[in-house]
C-alpha cells in the first residue's frame, strides 16, 4: 500500500485523463486521490473487462495504470487488447510479481514501464510524470534496414513498420541518435526513465525485448551492441 503523500499540484492548462485499473481498494483509493491532487482526471476500473472497455472508449485515457492481477481479465490481456485496438498511450503496470520472466512478458505485451508492490507513492508519481512528458522532436530518418521517423514516432525494419512501446521507442531513439558512439547505462536511464534509483535492471529487460522486436541477436548484434561495463552502441550495418 502506498505510504507517501504528493503535494498539491499547480493548475494545468490541459486536463490529463488517467485510467487506473486496480481491484484492491486499499491501493486504488489513495492512489486515485493522489492523482487527482496532481490535477489528473482519474477513472477507476475494478476489473479487466471494465478496464479494456474504458481504455478503448472515447475520449480515451492519456495514460493507463494497470494492475497485473485483475479479476475477469488479466492485466496482460488488457494491455494486449488495448494495443490490438490501436490504443498506444503509455501503460504503467503494477505487479506483485518480481520474477524477471513475468516482467519481460509484461513489457512484450505492450507495457511501457512497471512498478512492483509494495511501492512508494512518490516513485510511482515520478514514473507517471516521466511517461507523460514528451519533448519536441525533429523528424529524422536513419538509412539502412532499420529506419526511424522521430516526428511521426514510427520505426521501420525492411520497410515494415514495427510496433514499439513508448519506452522501447525512446530507448531506440537515443541509441540511434548517437549511432556509432557508446551510450552509457546512466545516460540511457536519465534520458528514457527520467528518474531512477540505482538499479538498471529495467534497462536490460527493455533492451532484451527491443532486440527481439528488431530481430537482433545479443551474441552477434547487427544493431544494438553491448559494451560491457559501460552501456550500448547502435550500429546499422545491415543494408537493404
Amino acid at each position: 500500500m502506498p505510504t507517501d503523500t504528493v503535494p498539491t499540484a499547480t493548475s494545468k492548462e490541459l486536463v490529463i485523463r488517467v485510467l487506473l485499473a486496480e481491484d484492491d481498494a486499499t491501493i486504488s483509493e489513495p492512489l486515485a486521490r493522489a492523482l487527482r491532487r496532481e490535477g489528473y482526471d482519474v477513472v477507476v476500473a475494478a476489473d479487466g473487462r471494465s478496464a479494456l472497455s474504458e481504455g478503448v472508449s472515447q475520449p480515451g485515457p492519456d495514460l493507463v495504470i494497470l494492475d497485473l492481477g485483475l479479476p475477469l481479465m488479466d492485466g496482460l490481456d488488457v494491455c494486449r487488447g488495448l494495443r490490438d485496438a490501436g490504443v498506444f498511450v503509455p501503460v504503467l503496470m503494477l505487479t506483485a510479481r518480481t520474477d524477471e520472466i513475468d516482467t519481460v512478458v509484461g513489457l512484450d505485451a505492450g507495457a511501457d514501464d512497471y512498478v512492483t508492490k509494495p511501492f512508494r507513492l512518490g516513485e510511482l508519481m515520478a514514473r507517471v510524470r516521466a511517461l507523460l512528458r514528451r519533448g519536441p522532436e525533429t523528424p529524422s530518418r536513419t538509412p539502412g534496414s532499420l529506419r526511424m521517423d522521430v516526428g511521426a514516432r514510427r520505426v521501420f525494419l525492411h520497410d515494415k513498420e514495427l510496433r514499439l512501446t513508448t519506452k522501447e521507442f525512446e530507448l531506440l531513439r537515443v541509441l540511434m541518435r548517437e549511432e556509432g558512439r557508446v551510450v552509457s547505462r546512466e545516460t540511457l536511464m536519465r534520458e528514457v526513465w527520467d528518474s531512477w534509483y540505482g538499479s538498471t535492471k529495467t534497462l536490460d529487460m527493455h533492451v532484451s525485448v527491443l532486440r527481439r522486436k528488431i530481430g537482433d541477436d545479443a551474441q552477434s548484434p547487427r544493431y544494438i551492441a553491448t559494451v560491457r561495463g559501460v552501456g550500448f552502441r547502435f550500429q546499422n550495418d545491415l543494408q537493404d
